[in-house]
């Protein structure tokens, strides 16, 4: 039996809404109550649950199309009915042979896995495999690329890759179909070589053109209407461009329209084509886009200062140097600079939670834990794994957990999960030899310390001009929280402990 979904009512006055996103797709397996898409009106966000258990059967109205009130959205086979006629066409073809491998050859899909916490979708990187491909259980079939890390998908069974759904650079929904392959068989890779080029050639083709056509969100067109904005103004986000409410909001508190503009829409000098033919031009990876986009909301959004300090590191590399085999022999692990570094934030932070805390609209959230994000460089970018309650941790327990997250970091294996939550940052630009920077804010935390290269300079000591080991300190922070007496006295309680750690270990 079938169940029809229909459109709710969308509220007085409301006669029609836009399918925002399928958040399920045909053959996928559904719950009662379970949310299957959203719409939106010109007012309201409306999410359409599933009324039956089942399987998706076909879907009548895609992303972007505009529906009525009580229109017809998609079929769901219920529970015990359809299910298994989804399943069955892939099963068609294995029957076709009646030899031996026929009957041992079973069809799998390869899906998109898990991707984390509100990651939605990812960017297909590279494909290790080609449609005929032999591959073994568990083989590296491809490498997708979200916002922020990078997962590897590997072969469920040992078998034949068949045809590739997603192609190199195309970007895919969280549970999506990747490809397909025969677990058991060495037959079925023809097809699939077959149409590889074609969809290839009809995507390659018509990505730039569809995105004249696309219809933006009823309340995306409204709320232009009232602003006075300029479609051409606003970025969208959504589907194919479509550009949502959330991006027309976001154009208003921009300070100015070229402060939101993509570097690529400037346009380039001149290039003489000697020049052009020795250029190499190579697409930003998804890590890097956010990145870039991060940085500078960032800058949109915070009224971020810097204030600067200075720290004689001698007691740190004193104490450091008389005890690191010994703590090394204990831990099991290295006593770094690190360490030290994230006892004194978190004891700073104590005394000026404002810069432990964030701004939620009109609402100052003070945290009561410390979650310390560390900045680690990585070939494909910067990351920034979070150390949680870093504040009731040791010495040995910090420097453990920033050996595994770096390690994680340098390998690409760092989930999501292990890179949210962060309340304050520290950036170590020292280890590239940096002498003074001013960082900038990982929103939406209110503070961030940068850590310089240590280097001997003539200081003026008790009346003597001595040669200490010296690194400058920089605190960015979020002026709109954090007034400059706040962040003076942040950046004098680090430097205190790093120049006498006995205060740490009394409180002081």
């Amino acid at each position: 039996m079938s169940i029809e979904v229909r459109v709710p009512t969308l509220g007085e006055s409301v006669t029609e809404a836009t399918i925002a996103t399928w958040f399920k797709k045909p053959g996928d397996r559904v719950e009662v109550d379970e949310m299957l898409c959203e719409l939106e009106t010109d007012k309201v966000t409306v999410e359409v649950p599933s009324p039956v258990a089942g399987v998706l059967a076909e879907l009548v109205a895609a992303e972007g199309d505009t529906v009525g009130v009580d229109a017809l959205l998609a079929t769901i086979a219920e529970e015990g009915n359809a299910g298994p006629e989804d399943v069955k066409p892939k099963a068609e073809p294995k029957s076709e042979p009646a030899t031996k491998p026929a009957e041992a050859a079973q069809m799998i899909d390869i899906m998109v896995p898990t991707l984390g916490e509100s990651v939605t979708e990812a960017t297909v990187s590279t494909w290790f495999k080609k449609p005929g491909d032999a591959v073994q259980a568990d083989e590296m079939l491809c490498e997708l690329e979200t916002d922020k890390v990078s997962v590897e998908v590997p072969a469920p069974a040992a078998g034949i890759l068949g045809e590739i759904l997603a192609k190199e650079g195309e970007t895919v929904q969280a549970n999506g179909k990747l490809a397909t392959m025969t677990a058991g068989g060495d037959a079925g890779a023809q097809p699939a070589q077959q149409t590889v080029p074609d969809t290839a050639a009809t995507s390659g083709g018509q990505a730039p053109a569809d995105t004249s056509d696309v219809e933006d969100a009823p309340s995306a067109k409204k709320l232009m209407a009232e602003k006075g904005v300029s479609r051409d103004a606003v970025a969208g986000s959504g589907r194919d461009g479509r550009i949502m409410k959330e991006d027309v909001l976001k154009s208003l508190t921009a300070p100015a329209p070229s402060a939101t503009v993509a570097p690529a829409a400037a346009p380039r000098a001149p290039v003489a084509a000697s020049d052009e033919a020795r250029e190499e031009r190579v697409k930003m990876t998804r890590l890097r886009q956010t990145i870039a986009r991060r940085l500078k909301d960032s800058q949109n959004t915070a009224a971020m200062l810097t204030t600067y300090n200075e720290v004689d590191m001698t007691a740190v590399m004193d104490l450091r140097n008389e005890y690191k085999d010994l703590f090394a022999k204990k831990h099991g692990v290295k006593l770094g600079f690190m360490s030290f570094f994230t006892k004194a934030c978190v004891h700073a932070l104590r005394e000026v939670p404002e810069v432990n805390a964030e701004i939620d609209g009109t609402d100052v959230v003070y945290k009561k834990f410390v979650h310390m994000g560390i900045a680690a460089g990585t070939p494909s970018g910067l990351v920034v794994p979070v150390i949680r309650d870093a504040d009731a941790m040791s010495f040995s327990g910090i420097e453990k957990a920033i050996a595994e997250m770096g390690a994680k970091a340098r390998d690409g294996k760092l989930s999501m999960a292990e890179m949210q939550g962060g309340t304050f940052t520290i950036s170590n630009g020292g280890v590239y030899g940096s002498l003074m920077s001013s960082p900038i804010l990982n929103p939406p935390q209110s503070g961030i310390l940068g850590m310089h290269k240590i280097q001997d300079r003539p200081m003026a000591i008790n009346g003597q001009v001595v040669i200490r080991p010296m690194m400058y300190l920089a605190l960015s922070y979020d002026h709109r929280i954090v007034d400059g007496k706040g962040a003076v006295t942040f950046l004098v309680r680090v430097k205190e402990a790093l120049e006498d750690p006995r205060r740490l270990l009394m409180d002081l």
